[in-house]
C-alpha cells in the first residue's frame, strides 16, 4: 500500500540507507524482505508524482527578490558530481549535476532567469550572472576572518569580524518598518570598514616581483582583503536593505 512505499521512500531518501539495508529494515521490522526492484518501484513513483510540485517551486523560485545558492560534493555511480540548491525560508530546489560551476548552473535553468539578488558564497561561477544583483554570505566572512587570526596573526581580521556583528546589530535593533539603516550610520560604518581595510593592507603589502612571469603570488590575507575591497557592496547588502540576510 501507499504507507508501506512511504516508508521505503523515506528510509532510503530521508534516512539515507542504502537500498540493501532498506531492504533488510523492512525483513526486520515486518518479517518480510521486499527485493531491491520494490524500491525502485517506490523511488520512481514518488518521483513521477512530486514533479508537478518541483517544476512549481523552480518557476516560483526564479521570481523571488532575494534567493540563496550554494553546490557541494556527492558521489554518483562512483563519480564525483554536485547538488545545486536554489532556495528561500519557504522554496527549497536540489539538483544534480556533473559540473560544480557556470555550466552546471546553466543547464539546471534558475539562476539564468533569476533577476533578484542573489545569497551566495562569493564562488566566481556565481558572479558570472550578470541579469542579478548578489550579495556575498557573511559567515563564509567571519570564519575566514577567525582563520587568518589565528594562522597569520592578523589583527585587522579581528576588527573587521567585529565590525560585521555589530552592523548585524544594528540592523536586528533597527525599527520594524524601516528598510535599511539611516544615511548617517551607513556612512560611519562604510567609514569603518574602509579604515579597517586600510590598516590590513598596510599590514599586507603588494608582494614583491620576483623575476618569474606573471603576478606574484599573494598570502591568503591579501587576497581577503582585496575582495573585501572590490565588492564592499555585496558584502554590506544587508546593511542597506533589510530584505537581504546577514548570511
Amino acid at each position: 500500500g501507499p504507507r508501506l512505499k512511504a516508508q521505503a521512500v523515506y528510509l532510503n531518501q530521508y534516512q539515507l540507507l542504502p537500498w540493501a539495508r532498506t531492504c533488510e529494515a523492512f525483513g526486520d521490522l515486518y518479517n518480510h524482505q521486499p527485493t531491491e526492484s520494490f524500491l525502485q518501484e517506490c523511488l520512481q513513483s514518488c518521483h513521477d508524482q512530486i514533479m508537478p510540485s518541483l517544476e512549481e517551486i523552480k518557476k516560483l523560485l526564479k521570481t523571488e527578490k532575494v534567493a540563496h545558492f550554494d553546490e557541494t560534493g556527492i558521489r554518483v555511480l562512483g563519480k564525483l558530481h554536485w547538488v545545486h540548491v536554489a532556495s528561500t525560508s519557504g522554496l527549497t530546489y536540489y539538483d544534480v549535476h556533473e559540473r560544480r560551476g557556470q555550466m552546471g548552473m546553466r543547464d539546471i535553468g534558475i539562476l539564468p532567469e533569476f533577476t533578484g539578488r542573489a545569497i551566495h558564497d562569493h564562488f566566481k561561477s556565481y558572479r558570472q550572472f550578470q541579469n542579478c544583483l548578489h550579495g556575498f554570505c557573511n559567515a563564509h566572512h567571519l570564519r575566514e576572518l577567525q582563520f587568518m587570526t589565528e594562522q597569520y596573526q592578523q589583527s585587522w581580521a579581528i576588527q573587521m569580524s567585529q565590525l560585521l556583528l555589530d552592523i548585524k546589530t544594528a540592523v536586528a535593533r533597527a525599527p520594524a518598518d524601516n528598510r535599511s539603516l539611516s544615511p548617517s550610520r551607513c556612512k560611519q560604518f562604510t567609514a569603518s570598514y574602509n579604515k579597517i581595510l586600510a590598516e590590513g593592507f598596510a599590514f599586507n603589502p603588494v608582494p614583491e616581483k620576483t623575476g618569474k612571469k606573471g603576478r606574484p603570488k599573494q598570502t591568503p590575507p591579501k587576497n581577503l582583503l582585496d575582495r573585501l575591497e572590490k565588492h564592499q557592496q555585496q558584502v554590506l547588502a544587508f546593511m542597506y536593505d533589510f530584505r537581504i540576510p546577514f548570511t
